[in-house]
């Protein structure tokens, strides 16, 4: 990912209109690396996104704890960057944290929640979930879907 969550939170704060933001969301997406077609399948698709979103996860478990990675697409370009967002915040952690943090608050936090309309809402939260149902699996030891 080229830019950690931390960055793209300070970078946020840096833009004041949200026309601006939009745009730095778009640039975010247009940075995450391309799935390959057959990972777009319906096996990764996110339910629940009105838009097409797909996400796969990667599990390390040569430490302690499992950590979990993440790569995802969209077909939409704000959509895409929304990806990259939840992505950036998820990814490289274990799954402990992952289910520790409240992804839909931080986003409340910077404003990005009141900008989303309803449909993006529901995709940014089935995608947070999907990662959080991904976690708890591993969690669990059992398989993922």
């Amino acid at each position: 990912m080229a830019a950690n969550f931390n960055d793209i939170i300070e970078n946020f704060g840096f833009l004041d209109d949200w026309e601006d933001r939009y745009r730095y969301l778009i640039e975010l997406g247009k940075d995450l690396p391309a799935l390959a077609e057959s990972e777009m399948n319906e096996e990764t698709r996110v339910k629940g996104c009105a838009s097409q979103v797909w996400v796969i996860t990667s599990i390390d478990r040569s430490g302690v704890e499992p950590i979990l990675t993440f790569r995802g697409q969209s077909d939409a370009h704000i959509v895409k960057g929304l990806v990259a967002l939840t992505l950036a915040l998820y990814s490289g952690r274990t799954a402990s944290d992952i289910l520790a943090l409240d992804a839909l608050d931080l986003f409340r936090r910077i404003g990005l929640a009141e900008h989303l309309t309803p449909q993006r809402s529901n995709g940014v939260r089935s995608m947070v979930d999907r990662i959080r149902r991904d976690a708890r699996a591993v969690l669990n030891g059992e398989s993922m879907p």
